[in-house]
């Protein structure tokens, strides 16, 4: 049964959770590498989830982490948050947001080649609309490939095929298994990568940074495997992410004095107007 409500309160519960995680992780990464910060936030998770499981008393399903679905899922959100915030100690916060907002439109696309969802021709063209927006915000120029920035569309190419794998993972499956699986991943590749680089010391600023931060990822785990299990309709769903990119603005301001410029300012329009749109035309499409 659709559920689009439940979906929407979750996600953009998630967005809001999400964009102040990016934040005290870029934070941290000032004062520490990158990796390293990305490898202590994962063990930090990893110890809330433990507790809330501790407190539900779901220990029976923790063995649930090794089925196939979990398991792929942990990989790919390891994946995509390494590539994401390694980038995001490079590239101004607002301008990161922004890019990531095309997981979105590569899930509108997964989700019609894998999950055999219909996309009429109007929201083929926003989504099309929406990846000139991507290339407006990066701006790419002869000679410069702007290398962090196009890792942050491959982090959001992994995080959209990541989403897909969540409607996969058998309903009998806590989301807090789910979770755990995650934060796991993410703090053993984050942690085993940091100590090939060699380990630097860390101050205590940072890893109050990573404190906090762990504890608005988790939720923000919870919120969004609850979103995705919503059985929402992804093109629904998916649109209220683009509200991270007015905090991302914000934030970026604030914390950094970052200002995108124009033509900047114009893609992030595109983007966000391209995923409204989406929403509107599904909801004449159910209204019809």
């Amino acid at each position: 049964m659709i559920d689009n409500t439940r979906g929407i309160l979750a996600m953009s519960a998630s967005v809001v959770v999400f964009i102040f995680n990016d934040a005290l992780i870029k934070l941290a990464s000032e004062t520490m590498p990158a990796i390293q910060a990305i490898g202590l936030r994962g063990i930090f998770a990893t110890t809330w989830c433990v507790l809330a499981i501790a407190v539900r008393r779901e220990w029976r399903h923790v063995h649930r982490v090794a089925q196939p679905m979990v398991a792929v899922r942990g990989f790919l959100e390891a994946a995509a948050a390494v590539s994401y915030l390694l980038a995001l100690a490079y590239i101004p916060f607002a301008i990161a947001t922004a890019v990531n907002m095309s997981t979105p439109l590569f899930l509108a696309v997964l989700a019609v080649l894998m999950l055999g969802e219909t996309v009429g021709w109007r929201r083929w063209t926003a989504i099309a609309a929406g990846f000139v927006g991507v290339l407006l915000v990066i701006q790419p120029e002869p000679g410069d490939i702007n290398g962090w920035t196009w890792l942050v569309v491959l982090s959001s190419l992994v995080g959209a095929l990541r989403d897909i794998i969540a409607r996969w993972v058998p309903p009998v499956v806590p989301s807090l298994v789910v979770s755990l699986s995650s934060a796991v991943t993410v703090g053993a590749v984050g942690c085993l990568w940091a100590s090939l680089e060699g380990w630097q010391p860390m101050p205590a600023r940072g890893i109050a940074y990573i404190a906090v931060s762990s504890l608005l990822l988790a939720t923000g785990y919870q919120f969004l495997i609850i979103a995705l299990r919503a059985r929402a309709e992804y093109s629904v769903m998916g649109a209220f992410r683009y509200a991270s990119v007015l905090w991302a603005i914000a934030l970026g301001y604030v914390l950094w004095g970052d200002v995108p410029n124009l033509l900047a300012f114009a893609g992030i329009a595109v983007v966000v107007g391209s995923g409204l749109y989406s929403l509107h035309r599904e909801r004449i499409r159910r209204a019809g």
